[in-house]
């Protein structure tokens, strides 16, 4: 067997059939809502994701922004952008507090993103956060904040897409004074960061040419992910796309899930990965990025997405706090977990708006937690005509009704979360319906309700319209999604 093909041995092969044996550890399951720190050195121009490729591409934003700020990529390249990376108000234990408070149960840090820079100290790459840049093993600081507060602590890798994704940098101007001068990716004396992919086709989107066929790369890339698992043993391993590379890809699923039962008796370990197809989101978790399913899934999935842009930006709106809570609602009544990016400046701060979002979540949570975590979905998941949009990577702020609810359930209580505030202090919840949703509920079987974050009592009444809430205050408990607890005898 050759050395790259060596993983740990244990209950998991490589196969398809073997990690299809794979069953979601109840961590995860009752966590709901993680944190995630989408951070590198494509932060440095805080002008928006994909810079260390776009900046390649001739006429782009990020092309005009990089060669008039920085200069010219035949000139000035992603080679020397690592480099002023310093991360020097980088303060993992203080951002891990606060993201604590805001109701964080996991956390998840960014190890490679496409660019091909390392944030650890790698042992196949020397384009790393500890060589170069920061000089920080920023996986390995994030991990020690983590575990000071007993968090699950996950890595995101974004390699796999690397080869295809950063060929862009052999290429040249068409036009203007650098027309044909070949871009710095060109030079050899940097292929080690730049690699051999001259004859790779520069796709134009995800959609194109994600994964190369390139074996070379294949390997390549399980050594060093492989690397990864074995200098940190995650609880989470995220990979931004399908299982990549077949047996490679395989092969560093079982290898994590192993190292896992060796640690643990059993495995806890968390692989997510973007393939819809149940016969490949069976072996792990299935992520979906910056979208939300219709309806709940038998399986935990997760969302991720972010408070603005993958990478800083100064140009990019944010979600409001609002938007945040709602999408985490509708996303655990429906079996899944919310992984949400902060974005952080160069220097590994967060701006005031990041702050006073995670205020707000931490507001948010001290009055609502017990309906989020470690619940289940509910016989119904949803009621009402509001729902989030399908279409790929879109994401609106929905004009919720007091008709709209989300529900999640926990030993005997029912959680319903009203989407919209009713002005005439009534709230009419259908599912309770005798027979609706095929769970029949009698009147004597609701023992209590009770708004949480209100002092005040609220009357209830199970009619021929459902269960009607009355009673309420003037004003919400909270900002949006407050939360009943209806207790079942």
């Amino acid at each position: 067997m050759d050395k790259w093909e060596t993983i740990l041995a244990g209950p998991f092969e490589p196969t398809w059939d073997s990690l299809r044996q794979y069953v979601c550890p109840d961590w995860f399951r009752d966590a709901k809502f993680g944190i995630w720190s989408h951070w590198g050195p494509q932060s440095v121009p805080m002008y928006g994701d994909w810079y260390a490729r776009n900046m390649y591409r001739e006429g782009t934003d990020q092309y005009l922004h990089h060669w008039r700020v920085y200069g010219h990529p035949s000139k000035h390249g992603w080679k020397d952008m690592v480099k002023l990376w310093k991360a020097e108000a980088f303060d993992p234990e203080a951002l891990m507090d606060r993201y604590v408070a805001a109701g964080a149960k996991y956390f998840v840090a960014q190890a490679v993103h496409h660019d091909n820079f390392d944030n650890w100290d790698s042992a196949h790459n020397p384009w790393n956060a500890v060589k170069v840049g920061p000089q920080k093993d920023i996986v390995g600081l994030w991990q020690a904040a983590a575990k000071r507060h007993g968090l699950p602590f996950g890595v995101s890798e974004h390699l796999g897409a690397t080869f295809s994704w950063w060929s862009h940098n052999k290429g040249h101007d068409q036009m203007g004074p650098y027309a044909g001068v070949p871009y710095d990716g060109n030079d050899p004396d940097y292929e080690g960061f730049y690699l051999p992919n001259h004859a790779e086709p520069r796709v134009a989107s995800q959609g194109e040419r994600w994964y190369t066929e390139n074996p070379w790369w294949h390997k390549r890339w399980f050594d060093r992910i492989k690397d990864l698992i074995d200098s940190y043993n995650p609880d989470l391993l995220y990979s931004d796309g399908a299982v990549p590379f077949g047996k490679y890809g395989m092969g560093i699923i079982a290898h994590l899930y192993n190292s896992s039962v060796a640690q643990h008796q059993e495995n806890l370990a968390v692989y997510n990965q973007k393939d819809r197809n149940p016969a490949v989101y069976k072996v792990g978790v299935l992520d979906i990025e910056r979208n939300v399913l219709p309806d709940a899934f038998p399986y935990p999935w997760q969302t991720d997405t972010c408070v603005g842009g993958w990478f800083y930006d100064v140009r990019r709106e944010y979600k409001s706090s609002r938007m945040a809570i709602e999408m985490l609602v509708d996303i655990v009544a429906k079996n899944g977990n919310m992984l949400l990016n902060f974005t952080q400046r160069p220097d590994g701060t967060l701006d005031d708006e990041c702050l006073a979002i995670l205020d707000d979540l931490t507001a948010w949570h001290s009055v609502n937690a017990e309906g989020i975590y470690g619940t289940r979905p509910w016989h119904v998941p949803m009621e009402g005509e509001t729902n989030a949009s399908q279409e790929r990577f879109r994401e609106v702020e929905l004009g919720w009704t007091p008709g709209d609810y989300r529900f999640t359930a926990k030993g005997d209580c029912v959680y319903a979360f009203q989407m919209g505030w009713p002005d005439d202090g009534t709230a009419v919840i259908k599912s309770f319906t005798s027979g609706r949703g095929g769970y029949r509920l009698k009147v004597a079987e609701v023992e209590n309700v009770e708004l949480l974050g209100y002092g005040g009592k609220v009357a209830f009444d199970h009619d021929s319209e459902g269960l009607v809430i009355s009673g309420l205050p003037d004003t919400r408990p909270v900002q949006c999604a407050h939360c009943f607890r209806i207790t079942l005898k």
